[in-house]
């Protein structure tokens, strides 16, 4: 967190801090002002696009290795297919998870010192590449759990025919009554914004509870065009077996505050860390609670690294008082 003195006899005097409090020396600084803390967020799933990445394995060495490496980890060019597949290519979930993973993971090694996050979240998929960039876990052990976590998924999507559905401009507790009144399993899946909610579950269900949502008053309940009920109890066989994997992961002591999607806090214990991740397939994703504490907690400046602008939106629904801005390519010097 950087502290700018003002009101000083000396006008160049600076004060750097790490905590939120600091106290000015009679007679000399008078006011003390928080200028920047700087929020790191990264997007999961729905924000890949053709050509992705393709800037910085063309202009950074260090993104060339890792973007080769994954290849091997993986088993195949991934790369082939983020810098020359289209869309539909893209789509596919063996491809898609991995593929933003990499792009903004990779992005924040290559931007050096300019990446100095003090906290990180990220939306769903995007939580691995937030504990990956806060040191938490590494590149090579997130590839591989985000490689098994979109297998394990595509497999959950496949035993039982499920999907999701956006809800527009009802309050939340509007939306979880109608999900529990709903038969049938239905569940609210993405905290996304004021007024924006995303409901996850069996097909039917999630029809019947767009159509009590519209009577509700709903502005909009839209069926998403996804292959499955992410963040939901249908994810349960995924999260078992995704669970085994992170069980076998070392994770480490971050070096910030990572804000995880299950609970919406700063985490920074490893064991607690890993019990959120397993969590975190069949719970929803708390991204309004999450974008809430963080700025109370300090955060004034949010920076999404990846591909799209999506977070960055939903942070200025949240609260439009703090900075936004994003990078998906390498950021001139």
């Amino acid at each position: 967190m950087r502290i700018i003195v003002t009101g000083c006899i000396d006008a160049s005097c600076n004060i750097f801090i790490t905590n939120k409090k600091a106290k000015a020396s009679p007679g000399y600084c008078k006011t003390i002002k928080r200028v920047e803390m700087k929020a790191y967020v990264f997007p999961g799933q729905g924000a890949q696009y053709p050509g992705m990445g393709k800037d910085l394995y063309d202009n950074s060495p260090v993104a060339r290795e890792l973007f080769d490496k994954a290849n091997e980890i993986l088993g195949f060019e991934i790369t082939k297919i983020m810098f020359e597949g289209t869309a539909d290519e893209l789509k596919q979930t063996k491809v898609t998870q991995p593929a933003i993973f990499l792009h903004s993971v990779i992005l924040s090694k290559v931007m050096g010192d300019q990446f100095k996050p003090e906290m990180t979240a990220g939306h769903s998929l995007g939580e691995f590449s937030a504990l990956v960039a806060a040191g938490a876990l590494s590149f090579e052990d997130g590839l591989k759990l985000v490689s098994k976590r979109a297998q394990a998924m595509q497999k959950a999507c496949e035993a039982q025919p499920s999907t999701m559905a956006a809800v527009l401009g009802l309050d939340d507790e509007v939306v979880e009554q109608v999900c529990k009144e709903t038969d049938g399993i239905v569940v609210p899946a993405n905290y996304n914004c004021p007024g924006q909610l995303v409901i996850s579950g069996s097909i039917d269900a999630v029809n019947a509870a767009c159509e009590q949502m519209k009577a509700k008053g709903a502005k909009r309940a839209l069926v998403l065009p996804v292959g499955g009920a992410f963040h939901s109890p249908l994810m349960e066989p995924a999260r078992e077996e995704l669970a085994a994997a992170i069980e076998a992961t070392s994770i480490n002591t971050p070096v910030c505050p990572v804000y995880q999607n299950v609970d919406a806090k700063p985490q920074t214990d490893p064991a607690v860390i890993k019990k959120n991740l397993i969590a975190q397939l069949t719970g929803p994703v708390s991204w309004k609670q999450t974008v809430k504490n963080m700025i109370a907690d300090g955060a004034n400046s949010f920076t999404e690294i990846g591909p799209g602008k999506v977070l960055q939106g939903l942070v200025n629904k949240v609260d439009n008082s703090v900075a936004t801005d994003g990078y998906d390519k390498l950021p001139e010097e």
